[in-house]
């Protein structure tokens, strides 16, 4: 694999304005660098991003924090179970003019913004989070028969509480296959919460516009991928999928259904936004391997069975990547 002296060329400039970036929010958000890094991912990718976590961990003030780095337009939501898809969207009112004619006009919902960030998304009724649907994988919202293009950038960062707490509801299938990216966010680490607990929250240091991360997804784009590796990808994510030729035993038994054909364009894309930020030219098996499960936990279901016999959505992720690797050599 030849990499172009073009793409070279402007490698270091991009990974030098990413690695400040970075390095700023981290000053920020403290002990959470790979959860940083996953939510850059998801950004260079042109993506969106689910962030999973118990309250208290720093999500909302991550997004926040992004939206200033970036410069975004940003809107907040605040989910809860009366929220109504057009307190989202907007929705059309009947004025009436100084001559007495009646026309309609559409009001933006908060939706229409660089960075849409749905805070709970969980915590929202179904019929609002399908509210985002179009909007997620058209980047347009249809209001009354009218389609109305979003920003470019656009980009949905979603918070969410575990399921098992009370008021929440399972996100459908469907939005959660829209989502490049599941980021599960953890607790920090004892000297991580040392320096959180005499924190002082200072401005971010360095700041960059969405016209450079336009730029920056457009160059992420020309990143090569060896055959070898989207073989591995290929087979990766096929193999996660039950009654497929090819599938694994483990998989049959375990997997109630298993990633898209979304999943593989996820992962061929992260990889390439991770090399960038990590400041390689070109992805390696270790970018798929760190990417893999955020690519696909959320794709997949296990069966009732399975999970009462303590199996893992990880750990059959990290059996199918063995035998894809294996498969790929032989």
């Amino acid at each position: 694999m030849t990499i172009d002296e073009t793409i070279l060329k402007d490698f270091e400039t991009n990974h030098v304005a990413l690695r400040q970036i970075r390095d700023s929010l981290s000053n920020i958000i403290v002990g959470q660098k790979d959860v940083i890094d996953l939510v850059l991912v998801t950004l260079l990718s042109n993506g969106h991003g689910l962030l999973v976590g118990m309250p208290g961990l720093a999500k909302t003030l991550l997004v926040k924090t992004i939206g200033q780095a970036f410069q975004f337009d940003t809107k907040r939501v605040q989910c809860t179970p009366d929220l109504m898809p057009n307190d989202i969207l907007g929705s059309e009112v009947l004025e009436q003019s100084q001559d007495g004619t009646r026309h309609f006009r559409f009001i933006k919902g908060p939706v229409f913004s660089q960075l849409f960030m749905a805070d709970e998304i969980n915590r929202a009724s179904p019929k609002t989070q399908s509210a985002l649907l179009q909007a997620m994988e058209e980047r347009t919202v249809t209001i009354a028969g009218k389609t109305h293009p979003l920003p470019e950038p656009f980009h949905v960062l979603a918070t969410q509480n575990p399921v098992e707490q009370e008021g929440t509801y399972l996100l459908p299938e469907a939005q959660l296959d829209r989502f490049l990216l599941q980021i599960n966010v953890g607790y920090p680490d004892m000297q991580a919460e040392k320096v959180i607990m005499s924190q002082k929250r200072a401005p971010i240091q360095h700041q960059t516009t969405p016209e450079t991360l336009l730029k920056l997804q457009n160059f992420v784009h020309k990143i090569p991928v060896g055959e070898k590796l989207s073989d591995v990808i290929l087979h990766l994510v096929r193999m996660c999928r039950p009654n497929q030729d090819g599938a694994l035993d483990r998989i049959n038994s375990s997997v109630e259904w298993g990633p898209s054909p979304r999943a593989a364009q996820a992962l061929n894309i992260a990889v390439r936004a991770r090399a960038l930020l990590n400041g390689r030219p070109a992805p390696s098996l270790d970018d798929v391997e760190s990417l893999m499960i955020p690519a696909l936990i959320h794709r997949m279901s296990l069966k009732y069975t399975a999970v009462m016999q303590g199996q893992t959505k990880e750990a059959l992720i990290h059996h199918a990547f063995e035998q894809a690797q294996y498969r790929v050599e032989s």
